[in-house]
């Protein structure tokens, strides 16, 4: 079975894929129904022998038999950068609209069918769904930080890498928001933060100073990471009013 759309993928990832589909086709005959692959591995943001390898398959029915099948092969491919894909139902896709929208907005935005039919061709995500799951999660941050502060806060090191871990898990939210105001959403996620803060009127600085800072050594854009602490928490306070405001 010839792969579909191999010319949309880097030759890299066509290689080390095109084996693991074929074993996927034969194995799961008449219940696979797609396959495609999505994210960095599409080509954006590709990194050989860096990049990981994200797929989902689509089958009629997921069974244990259906997971069982795909151990072995799963198993034999990771060594290839090939994640573990999301083995899918049509009727899951379509329920899950509501509670998973950054996800399949994030799939949609950059994926390659590599066999079968496409099944996110006609998906809906509305966009209340996006704007209540943003705001959910970052207001849900904000929690989290504040409670991690104060387990870290009166330590030497760990406020820095605190902010970072916190902002890096915030970037498909960030996405999403960019998508919802109708704005372009750049690949480069410094470029992404810049966007932020002209699309939302807003300071970035102390935002952009945690994701490029790289030193380990507690300090952000010239300042004490305990400093920038406060601001940041600021901004996030800001961008949650106006995502409720939305």
């Amino acid at each position: 079975m010839t792969m579909i759309n191999e010319q949309r993928i880097p030759k890299e990832v066509r290689d080390a894929y095109a084996p693991f589909l074929t074993q996927m086709i034969d194995l799961h005959g008449d219940n696979l129904i797609s396959v495609f692959i999505y994210g960095s591995a599409t080509g954006t943001n590709f990194i050989p022998k860096s990049s990981d390898i994200n797929s989902v398959i689509v089958v009629k029915e997921v069974s244990r038999d259906t997971l069982e099948k795909s151990l072995k092969p799963i198993a034999a491919v990771k060594r290839r950068r090939i994640e573990a894909p999301l083995i899918l139902t049509r009727d899951h896709i379509q329920s899950s609209l509501d509670v998973f929208p950054i996800e399949f907005s994030d799939m949609k935005e950059n994926y390659v069918v590599v066999y079968g039919d496409d099944p996110l061709s006609e998906i809906c995500i509305q966009g209340e769904h996006i704007r209540l799951f943003c705001e959910q999660q970052i207001k849900g941050k904000l929690i989290r930080i504040r409670q991690a502060y104060l387990e870290v806060g009166l330590r030497r090191r760990g406020i820095e890498m605190l902010m970072r871990e916190s902002l890096n898990a915030l970037m498909p939210v960030l996405r999403s928001l960019l998508r919802l105001k109708g704005a372009a959403v750049p690949a480069d996620k410094g470029l992404l933060l810049t966007e932020i803060g002209t699309v939302f009127g807003m300071n970035v600085d102390v935002i952009s100073a945690i994701w490029n800072e790289t030193k380990n050594n507690e300090r952000v854009g010239g300042r004490s990471a305990r400093e920038a602490f406060g601001d940041y928490i600021q901004r996030l306070e800001q961008l949650a009013e106006a995502v409720d405001q939305l």
